[in-house]
C-alpha cells in the first residue's frame, strides 16, 4: 500500500467497454492521472473507407498537465496502436515490456509523432513510481510474449488491471502466470479489480496454446501442395507454432505482408521467436523450392479487405496465386461483428479449388482470453472489494458480473460501466460520479478525426443510391443560362437506358433556375438549394431512390 495519502481516486474508460478493442483506461489519483493501454479497433461495417478507430482523448488533452505516463499491458494493436496518436498531444513517458515497446516504436515510425517519445522498459519484477504513485507488475499468459498485469498501489488499497490473460498451464514459452504474486496482491486488500471480459460467456477453461500444435500438425499432414496460414500479425506464440509445425514437415516458411513481416523481424531480433534451423526464408528464395515444400505465413484472418489473404482470394495478389491443391489454414476465430466478412472470404477461397481449414472443430486456433473458470480463479486470487469488468462488449461485461457474484463479490460493489462513466473512491467506498467526453476518432489514411458523422453519412448515401452531378454555366450579368444543364450520373442509373429520365431532369433544372432568376434569387447557395430540392423530389417520385445531388454552377 502506498504511503502517499490519496483522498479521491477516479477510474474511467475511454475505450474497451461495450466493444472489442480500443482499450484505454484512466486512473486519477487526486491531482495526478495515468493512462493504461491505448489501442485501436477495426472499423464497423458502416464506417466506409475508415482504416482504424481510436479513442477520443479530448478529456486527456483538457487535463494534460495532470497526466504522468502511459502504461502498456502487452503488444496487441487493440492495446497499443493508438499510442502514436496520443503522443502527438501528450508528451508523457510510455512504460512497457521489451517486446511491447519494440512494437510501439514500430507504430511510431509510421505515424509522425512530432517529438522523440520517452520509452521506459519494465518487466514483471519492476517496481517503479509514476508521479507519486508506486506501480508493480505480474506476468500473465496471452497469445503474445511479455504480457503484464498492472498494480497501482494507493493508500486505499491496490488497483489491479489484468490486461488480456488466461491461465495456460503449458505455455509455448514456458512462462506461466505468476499465481504466487496474485495471491500476495490479494492479501493486501485490493480496492478494485479491472479484469478481461472477452470470454466471460464461455464455460470451462480456455485450452493451452500448446493445444494448437496438434491441430496444425493434422492440418499440415499429407497436404499435397503449398500451405498458406493466416494469423494475427502480432500473435507471436502462434507464429512460433507454425514454424515448429513446418519444421517437422521439412517445409520452409515465407512471411508475406508488411505488418507480419515487421512483427516477425522484431520478435526474431529480440529472441522471442526461435528459428534455430533456418525454417524462415525470404520471398526471393521461395522460387528455389517446390510448392509442396513451402508454407506461406500471412495476415487476413479477419477478412480485412486489403489484407494479403483477401487479395489472394480475389486473385489480385502480386506474388501468390492460389491453386487447386493448396491448403489454406485460418488460425483465428472471427472477432464479434466480423463473422459475415470472414465467411465471405472463406467462400471466395473455396471457389479457387483450394482446401480451407478453419473453425473450432479443426483445432487450429485457441483463444488467448480466460474463460469462466479462469475468470473466477482470478477473482478468488485477488478478492477485490470492488470490481469493474472491462475489455469486451456489454453482454460480456454482464456475464462477467454474474460470474463475480457467484464467487461472493457484493453486487452493489460491481460497476458495469459505459465509456466515459467514472467510478469515484473515497475512504475505500466506490460510487458512480460524473461522465466525461468519450467516443470514436476515425483514422482514414493520413487524416485523424477529419472523417466524422457527416462524411460517413455522405459515404453511406453514395454507396446506397449513387450521385448526380448537375453542371450549369450562367451569365450572371444578364441572368442567362449559357450552357447546360448537363447531368452526370454515377451509381444511380445507367444513363444509356435512362435517357428520358435524364432529359426530364435536365428540363426541370432549367425551369427551376429560370424561375429563381425571375424572382431575383441569384445567390449561388439559393440556386443550388432550389436545384437540389426540386431534383431530389422529382427523382424520388420516378425511381424511389435518393442519390446525392451535387449542383455545380459556373459563372462567365
Amino acid at each position: 500500500m502506498s504511503n502517499q495519502q490519496t483522498e479521491k481516486i477516479r477510474i474511467l474508460s475511454l475505450g474497451g467497454l461495450g466493444e472489442v478493442g480500443k482499450n484505454m483506461y484512466v486512473i486519477e489519483l487526486d491531482d495526478e492521472m495515468m493512462i493504461i493501454d491505448a489501442g485501436c479497433m477495426h472499423p464497423a461495417d458502416d464506417m466506409l473507407g475508415v482504416d482504424i478507430v481510436i479513442p477520443d482523448i479530448s478529456y486527456l488533452v483538457e487535463n494534460k498537465e495532470k497526466i504522468k505516463g502511459i502504461i502498456l499491458s502487452h503488444g496487441h494493436e487493440d492495446h497499443i496502436a493508438a499510442v502514436p496518436y496520443v503522443l502527438r498531444d501528450l508528451k508523457v513517458p510510455v512504460y512497457g515490456s521489451k517486446l511491447t515497446l519494440a512494437l510501439v516504436k514500430d507504430h511510431c515510425d509510421d505515424v509522425e509523432v512530432g517529438h522523440q517519445p520517452n520509452f521506459v522498459e519494465v518487466h514483471s519484477d519492476s517496481k517503479i513510481k509514476i508521479g507519486k504513485t508506486p506501480i508493480s507488475f505480474f506476468r500473465t499468459n496471452h497469445s503474445i510474449p511479455d504480457s503484464l498485469g498492472i498494480v497501482v498501489h494507493t493508500s486505499q488499497g491496490p488497483i489491479v488491471y489484468t490486461g488480456d490473460f488466461k491461465f495456460d498451464q503449458n505455455p509455448v514459452d514456458g512462462m506461466p502466470t505468476e499465481m504466487g504474486k496474485l495471491t500476495e496482491i490479494g492479501d493486501k486488500g485490493v480496492l478494485c479489480l479491472l479484469s478481461d471480459s472477452h470470454n466471460a460467456e464461455i464455460p470451462g477453461n480456455t485450452p493451452s496454446e500448446s493445444f494448437v500444435a496438434e491441430g496444425l500438425k493434422d492440418a499440415f499432414h499429407e497436404a499435397s501442395g503449398r500451405i498458406i496460414v493466416a494469423v494475427y500479425s502480432s500473435h507471436i506464440h502462434r507464429i512460433q507454432q507454425v514454424l515448429n509445425a513446418a519444421e517437422k514437415q521439412e517445409r520452409k516458411v515465407v512471411v508475406i505482408g508488411k505488418p507480419i513481416e515487421r512483427s516477425v523481424g522484431i520478435a526474431t531480433d529480440l529472441g522471442y521467436l526461435k528459428d534455430e534451423n533456418d525454417t524462415l526464408i525470404s520471398k526471393q528464395d521461395m522460387k528455389k523450392y517446390n510448392r509442396e515444400q513451402i508454407v506461406i505465413l500471412t495476415t487476413g484472418s479477419q477478412g480485412e479487405p486489403m489484407s494479403c489473404l483477401a487479395k489472394m482470394a480475389k486473385g489480385s495478389h502480386s506474388l501468390v496465386k492460389i491453386e487447386k491443391y493448396d491448403r489454406i489454414v485460418i488460425s483465428a476465430m472471427p472477432d464479434p461483428g466480423n463473422e459475415k466478412v470472414v465467411s465471405q472470404m472463406v467462400d471466395l477461397l473455396s471457389r479457387t479449388g483450394a482446401e480451407v481449414v478453419y473453425g473450432k472443430t479443426k483445432k487450429v486456433h485457441v483463444s488467448g482470453h480466460a474463460s469462466q473458470e479462469e475468470l473466477k480463479l482470478m477473482l478468488n486470487l485477488i478478492r477485490p472489494q470492488h470490481f469493474i469488468p472491462v475489455s469486451g462488449e456489454y453482454r460480456m461485461q454482464h456475464a462477467h458480473r454474474n460470474l463475480a457474484k457467484t464467487v461472493g463479490t457484493d453486487d452493489s460493489k460491481i460497476f458495469l460501466l459505459e465509456k466515459g462513466e467514472v467510478v469515484e473512491f473515497t475512504k475505500r467506498k466506490g460510487k458512480l460520479a460524473n461522465k466525461v467526453t468519450s467516443g470514436h476518432v476515425l483514422i482514414d489514411g493520413l487524416g485523424v478525426g477529419d472523417v466524422g458523422n457527416i462524411v460517413l453519412r455522405d459515404r453511406r448515401l453514395l454507396s446506397k443510391d449513387g450521385i448526380l452531378v448537375v453542371v450549369v454555366t450562367l451569365n450572371k450579368r444578364h441572368n442567362q443560362i449559357l450552357s447546360g444543364p448537363d447531368i452526370i450520373s454515377r451509381g444511380f442509373v445507367y444513363v444509356r437506358e435512362s435517357e428520358e429520365l435524364i432529359k426530364n431532369a435536365e428540363k426541370l433544372v432549367t425551369e427551376t433556375l429560370n424561375q429563381s432568376i425571375e424572382q431575383n434569387q441569384t445567390e449561388w447557395a439559393q440556386l443550388k438549394g432550389q436545384v437540389r430540392d426540386q431534383l431530389s423530389r422529382f427523382l424520388y417520385e420516378k425511381t424511389k431512390r435518393r442519390p446525392m445531388i451535387m449542383p455545380i454552377i459556373m459563372e462567365t
